[in-house]
């Protein structure tokens, strides 16, 4: 009995190397155009997230501004810098910090007045 090879005949080898090369080639031809497409997708997600918090500070700022605008913000503006109303007095109190040191923790007055 003669014995058989279990190799298949080389025209269908070729033809396998050939399939698998075509395969690895159109791969390797995708790889690029992939990669580029993920990489730009993810900095596309990352810019959207910037402009969610940029347009959330927008936001906050121009509340901000509403606020600064009103005539309550504005008073209390002025007298911070040290403008009083016609008809009222300005008094000028210096040593207040000297005054606290000096009579200790009795003297400490919440910043609200109370």
């Amino acid at each position: 009995m003669a014995k058989r090879s279990r190799r298949p005949p080389r025209g269908s080898l070729i033809r396998r190397w050939l399939g698998l090369g075509a395969v690895v080639l159109v791969a390797y031809l995708y790889y690029h155009p992939l990669r580029t497409y993920f990489e730009t997708r993810a900095e596309l997600g990352a810019r959207k997230a910037e402009v969610a918090q940029l347009a959330a500070k927008r936001k906050e700022l121009e509340r901000r501004l509403t606020v600064s605008r009103s005539a309550e913000a504005l008073e209390r503006e002025a007298r911070r810098l040290g403008y009083v109303r016609s008809g009222e007095h300005l008094f000028i109190v210096k040593g207040i910090e000297a005054w606290r040191k000096a009579h200790g923790a009795l003297a400490t007055i919440a910043p609200d007045g109370r």
